[in-house]
C-alpha cells in the first residue's frame, strides 16, 4: 500500500447550514446541486471517495445514494438520523446497535453492496460504539479526530476530550474503548487534525489557515505515512436561501448555545455553495501534484488487512 494515501470523506445529510436546522428541502438541494458538483469535481481528479449517508436522507432520496455507484465511490453509514437527540454519545448500547443495523440495511437495500464503514453524526461517540459497530457488522469507524482542539465549538465536547490521547495513525480498536488501540476487527481511521481540523468547514472559514494545517499534516505524513482523511459535506456546496432569522437553540446550556449554536453558525456560513468549489479544488490539486493515492475507507481497510496478514 502506498504511504501517500488521501481519503476524501463526505457526510451526506439534510442539515441546512444557512438556516441551522434539518430540512427536507436542503436534502433536495444536496441531491440536485451538492452531490453533482462534488461528483463532477471528483471525476476530474480521479478521486475515489467515501460517502457517509444518514438513513434519513437515503430513504427520502434514494437516488442520492445510487448516483455515487457508477463512479466507484464507497457507500457508508452516517447513522440513522442527524437529530441532536439521536447522537451516538447519548444513545444506549442497544439503541446504537438498532440505529446502526437499520441504517446499514437501508443503504445496502439501495446500493446492493455491503456497507462496512461508519461515521457518527457530529463525530459524537462514546466507549460503547466499538462493540455496537462490531455487533452490527461494521469493520471501519471514522469518528475520532486525533489531537483536534476545537471540540468546545461543537456538541459532545466532553467526550471529544478523548481525542487528545488517541493514536494519530489508523488503528484497530479496543472493543471496549474506541479511543484506544486493541485487537478487535474494527479499524479506526481518524479525521485529519493537528490542533485545527483539516475539514471543509475550516477550509471555507480560512483557506490560508487551512493550507497551513494541510502542510503541517503533509510533513507528518512524510515521516509516519499517516493518511489524510479530509471531511466535507455536500451541503457545503449548495446555494441555499436563508429563511430563518433566529438561530435555533439546540443546547439547554447557555455556554453550549453561545459556542455550539451562535458562534459556530456564524463561522460555518462563510464561502458556501459555488464559492466553495474552487477552494476545495485547490486542495485536490495539491494531492494530485504530490502523487497521493485517492482511496476509499473500504479499500484502505482491505489493504491494511492484507499487509497485516502477510507479516
Amino acid at each position: 500500500m502506498s504511504d501517500k494515501n488521501c481519503l476524501i470523506t463526505n457526510d451526506v445529510e439534510t442539515t441546512s447550514i444557512v438556516n441551522h436546522c434539518l430540512s427536507d428541502s436542503t436534502g433536495k438541494l444536496v441531491l440536485e446541486q451538492g452531490m453533482p458538483r462534488l461528483l463532477e469535481l471528483y471525476a476530474k481528479y480521479d478521486v475515489k471517495a467515501t460517502f457517509f449517508f444518514t438513513g434519513y436522507i437515503a430513504k427520502l432520496y434514494p437516488e442520492v445514494v445510487k448516483m455515487v455507484l457508477p463512479y466507484g465511490h464507497e457507500v457508508a453509514s452516517h447513522g440513522l438520523s442527524h437529530k441532536v437527540e439521536d447522537a451516538f454519545d447519548i444513545l444506549s448500547l442497544e439503541q446504537q446497535i438498532d440505529h446502526l443495523t437499520i441504517s446499514k440495511q437501508i443503504l445496502e437495500d439501495i446500493c446492493g453492496e455491503e456497507v462496512i464503514s461508519f461515521r457518527a453524526p457530529a463525530a459524537r461517540v462514546n466507549n460503547n460504539i466499538a462493540s455496537a459497530l462490531l455487533e452490527a457488522g461494521y469493520k471501519i469507524d471514522s469518528s475520532v479526530s486525533s489531537q483536534r482542539l476545537d471540540m468546545f465549538l461543537s456538541f459532545g465536547s466532553l467526550k471529544k476530550m478523548n481525542w487528545l490521547a488517541t493514536p494519530r495513525n489508523p488503528y484497530f480498536t479496543n472493543p471496549e474503548n474506541i479511543f484506544r488501540k486493541g485487537n478487535s476487527e474494527l479499524l479506526e481511521i481518524p479525521i485529519s487534525a493537528i490542533g485545527l481540523p483539516y475539514i471543509g468547514t475550516f477550509m471555507r472559514i480560512s483557506p490560508l489557515l487551512n493550507r497551513m494545517t494541510r502542510n503541517a499534516l503533509y510533513a507528518e505524513t512524510k515521516l509516519s505515512g499517516r493518511p489524510f482523511n479530509f471531511l466535507t459535506h455536500p451541503n457545503e456546496f449548495i446555494d441555499e436561501e436563508k429563511t430563518v432569522e433566529k438561530v435555533q437553540r439546540r443546547s439547554k446550556n447557555y455556554i453550549g448555545y453561545l459556542l455550539g449554536d451562535l458562534l459556530r453558525h456564524q463561522l460555518k456560513t462563510k464561502n458556501l455553495g459555488h464559492k466553495a468549489i474552487p477552494i476545495f479544488e485547490k486542495e485536490l490539486k495539491f494531492f494530485q501534484k504530490k502523487e497521493f493515492n485517492f482511496i476509499t475507507c473500504k479499500s484502505y481497510y482491505n489493504n491494511k488487512k492484507m499487509i497485516n496478514a502477510s507479516k
